[in-house]
């Protein structure tokens, strides 16, 4: 996934999802909650050096954009993430390591209220790749949104050949809605003209996701 609404992980879905997202209401708005090996979070200055661990380099060209140059930026980073509600930490459970990020921001505009539609994305940290990290994030999100807020249609971007993330978006009965060719670039070739990545949409409504992960 690229910027914007486009945040890939890095991960496939290994493991059964056992849990439904426990939701609890933070004193600033924001929503907090834990999946079974989870805690979902507000960043916070002290996950600069975690940050800076995956978008130093970032392993997927969608996220380099994104990329951090030293430990300076990644405190900036932090900061700016813990000031707004455009990004989640997720951490695991048992011992607080930040090892991801995911968002779900609503759309609407000055002409167009599209507050229930949520763009949604993900960037694990591939050290924790092969765990199912990236699914059981995505799922207590999705779950997080349709029912805290009151979400209607949720919908992410996914480049052509990320596959973890389309098994991703797929375990979670997200259907490919389209195919939006060189829609997007992120690097350029030896000549420095852009290269541009042809991106998957897909989407998922509320009346489509199981009341039993509500």
């Amino acid at each position: 996934m690229s910027a914007a609404s486009k945040r890939a992980g890095g991960e496939d879905v290994h493991v059964r999802f056992r849990e439904a997202a426990t939701f609890i209401v933070m004193e600033l708005g924001m929503v907090e909650f834990e999946t079974e090996r989870l805690a979902i979070r507000n960043f916070g200055s002290g996950d600069a050096e975690a940050l800076l661990d995956y978008l130093h380099q970032p392993s997927a060209r969608c996220f380099f954009p994104l990329a951090l140059a030293d430990f300076d930026a990644a405190e900036a980073e932090a900061r700016k993430r813990g000031a707004s509600d455009g990004y989640l930490a997720v951490c695991l459970k048992e011992s607080g390591q930040l090892i991801g990020d995911m968002f779900g921001i609503a759309e609407g505009s000055d002409y167009v209220d599209q507050s229930d539609t949520f763009a949604v994305g993900w960037n694990i940290n591939p050290r924790f790749g092969g765990t199912g990290y990236g699914g059981e994030a995505a799922q207590g999100l999705f779950s997080n949104l349709f029912s805290a807020r009151n979400a209607r249609r949720l919908y992410a971007y996914v480049e052509e050949g990320n596959v973890a993330s389309e098994r991703i978006c797929v375990r979670l009965g997200m259907r490919p809605e389209g195919l939006f060719r060189e829609y997007v670039s992120f690097v350029k070739n030896e000549r420095g003209q852009p290269v541009f990545e042809n991106t998957m949409q897909y989407a998922l409504l509320r009346s489509e996701w199981p009341a039993s992960r509500l």
